[in-house]
């Protein structure tokens, strides 16, 4: 899907996925009218600044498909997984129309830039859908998506609190006395977001992925300057420095994917050094916190899945569950042998910053909640069934951990659930209730007049029916029903009291599982000393 920015918003337009609001608006009311609506919103008049404002065009699940071209939501992992095995090695370009406008030096201004706030807490402007490009010397390129909180016409911060490839390499040139150069683009396509926000292995080039997504190089050019390039595509690219300032530098609130108001964060300065722009650029907003969802999720179900395949353990579904803010929260169904609800957990609880995981066997639907706490509820022992793991990775924005110092990496505890049948517990246990003739009985037909036959058996036939019982029963164990349905010559009270009688005479019994059978067969699991 070779389709760049603005033909992706064409196509949302076309489809009336994207609403034009050409009368002024306050920027202080952008965040709100977002939220509000079930559209993209670009903004062609926002008081004060010349540049429109673009937001929400990946805040729902269908956007999200369609940015990606796909049909069902479940094809987006699908097509990261090609990108991460097929990448596409970016294409270098000498220049784009990013550079139609640049400001350097004193010229630089942020301000000039229509960035919106959104929460009622949050601490200023941020930046929040700069793909962010930097370059260490032993590792080389990284790609990631970092917010900036606007301080300064050429400063702002960059929260890089949680453990990344992009706070290692700011922490190797931090110990070194040097600043960290960085690209910023921002009015990408969403297959350069989705790319950018895969956390791949140190040293793997994410836009490579990015274009092995596309199915065609991205095309990057080079910045004007720092030592980096920028996506060529982009409606505004900053250049910028982070300061070797370490992590002091207070930065938030901020309402970020839980849900929550984040807390003070403390982070690095970051000085910009150049703006460039488009003429006719907009100013793209990513929405917080459903339109970071829809395409982060998918990077999670790719890291399970393929933790999984590793671990040998054969995945039926996945669900990253919303109420997790797809990230913290893993439904797995498998199709388990002995011992694998243990191995899938502790191979999924590997994966990047999942705090809490659930295995279930293949009966249960990982998307529907109430089978998932079934599962639990009829399944799992606290003592055999829970893993724990403490001193884990976290993800600082978890509310539920202690403060930390600034600059300090916190850790935190992983749980795991195993809710599949474990081994050595008889299979009948688990047999769902089945309601006998639910395929011809229904109760439409009964409701518009339907009668069944009637036949009363005659009292002489009493015994024959329990010597045919008695036969079938010695061939064979059978349900209740089962038996009734091979004797239906004879009417359901005949037949029970044929099977009184037989229960009188002591010559019926139960199997294990519960099915009637001759007492004192070899059918007869029952010990006699419980007789």
């Amino acid at each position: 899907m070779n389709e760049n920015f603005r033909e992706f918003l064409e196509r949302l337009r076309a489809a009336q996925q994207l609403v034009d609001i050409r009368q002024p608006v306050d920027i202080r009311h952008v965040g709100t009218l977002v939220d509000q609506s079930d559209k993209a919103l670009l903004f062609h008049n926002v008081i004060g600044y010349d540049m429109p404002l673009l937001s929400g065009i990946i805040r729902t699940q269908e956007r999200a498909m369609m940015a990606m071209g796909c049909d069902n939501y479940s094809d987006i992992e699908k097509m990261l997984a090609h990108g991460i095995q097929n990448p596409i090695a970016p294409k270098y370009v000498a220049t784009s129309a990013t550079k139609e406008v640049i400001y350097k030096g004193d010229d630089v201004d942020l301000f000039r830039l229509p960035v919106p706030m959104s929460s009622i807490f949050d601490g200023g402007p941020m930046i929040t859908a700069g793909i962010v490009i930097s370059r260490d010397p032993e590792h080389g390129l990284n790609s990631g998506i970092y917010r900036f909180m606007v301080k300064e016409k050429a400063l702002s911060g960059i929260d890089i609190v949680t453990p990344n490839n992009m706070r290692m390499f700011a922490q190797r040139a931090y110990e070194q006395g040097r600043p960290c150069p960085i690209s910023i683009s921002i009015g990408n396509h969403p297959v350069e977001i989705m790319g950018a926000g895969y956390r791949a292995p140190i040293g793997v080039d994410e836009m490579a992925i990015a274009g092995g997504i596309r199915g065609a190089a991205v095309e990057l050019a080079p910045c004007e300057t720092v030592d980096l390039p920028y996506i060529a595509d982009s409606e505004i690219v900053i250049e910028a420095e982070i300061l070797p300032t370490g992590w002091t530098q207070p930065e938030g609130r901020f309402g970020e994917f839980t849900a929550l108001m984040g807390g003070l964060h403390w982070n690095p300065d970051v000085r910009i050094k150049a703006i460039m722009h488009r003429r006719d650029a907009m100013y793209y907003s990513l929405h917080m916190p459903w339109e970071n969802t829809w395409l982060a999720a998918p990077t999670r179900y790719q890291a399970i899945r393929s933790a999984l395949r590793t671990a040998g353990v054969q995945v039926k579904d996945i669900n990253v569950t919303l109420g997790g803010r797809a990230f913290w929260h893993a439904v797995i169904s498998i199709r388990k042998q002995a011992g694998e609800g243990k191995n899938a957990l502790l191979a999924a609880l590997s994966v990047m910053d999942l705090k809490h995981v659930v295995v279930v066997d293949d009966d249960i639907d990982v998307f529907n909640g109430e089978e998932v706490e079934w599962a639990i509820a009829t399944r799992v022992q606290g003592d055999r069934d829970l893993i724990v793991i403490p001193g884990a990775r976290a993800k600082p924005l978890d509310p539920s951990l202690p403060v930390m110092p600034p600059g300090m990496v916190p850790t935190g505890a992983k749980v795991g659930v195993d809710a599949t049948i474990s081994e050595g517990i008889p299979h009948e246990r688990y047999d769902r209730i089945s309601y006998a003739y639910a395929d011809t009985a229904k109760i439409a037909d009964y409701v518009d007049g339907k009668a069944d036959s009637v036949h009363v058996s005659e009292p002489e036939q009493l015994e024959d029916a329990a010597t045919e019982a008695l036969a079938l029963l010695g061939a064979a164990p059978l349900y209740y029903t089962e038996l009734a349905e091979r004797l239906s010559k004879y009417d359901f009270r005949t037949l029970a009291r044929a099977l009184g009688e037989l229960h009188e005479r002591k010559q019926l019994w139960k199997t294990a599982e519960g099915k009637l059978c001759v007492r004192g067969s070899s059918f007869d699991a029952v010990p006699p000393t419980r007789r």
